[in-house]
């Protein structure tokens, strides 16, 4: 299962590249939001997150989009803004997660070996190998 962290830092290529492209308008934009495109869904994620639009989110939002691209403070702010969104609303966090797109995983060739996930176990591959596992 994924953390909020790891959710947080999912989202974040999306909401900035949205954010980068619409500025402070970010949370108006509505058309163009059905296109696939990684601005489009970053939109769509943002006003997900942020859709009531306060002070909070509105100034969270500014320092990006008034940020150099080398600025890293602004995007942190978001990151951390958005975390603590997911963290008191578990099921935003889950639908939000829902909204990233997945990699196609597929494994090709002998013995090959495809986690389209997380892998908490272990993956041993060859002829004649064997894992133990601690007890």
């Amino acid at each position: 299962m994924e953390s909020v962290k790891d959710t947080a830092d999912d989202v974040m290529p999306f909401v900035t590249a949205a954010i980068d492209a619409y500025g402070t308008g970010v949370l108006a934009k509505t058309s163009e939001l059905a296109a696939d495109t990684a601005v489009a869904r970053g939109s769509r994620i943002l006003q997900r997150v942020f859709g009531r639009g306060d002070a909070r989110s509105r100034h969270v939002i500014g320092q990006v989009a008034g940020a150099k691209p080398d600025d890293e403070s602004g995007r942190i702010a978001l990151r951390l803004t958005i975390s603590e969104e997911f963290r008191s609303d578990p099921l935003l966090r889950r639908e939000v997660a829902a909204m990233l797109p997945r990699a196609q995983v597929s494994a090709s060739g002998a013995r090959s070996v495809a986690v389209g996930g997380n892998n908490s176990g272990v993956i041993v591959t060859g002829d004649g190998s064997r894992a133990d596992s601690p007890r």
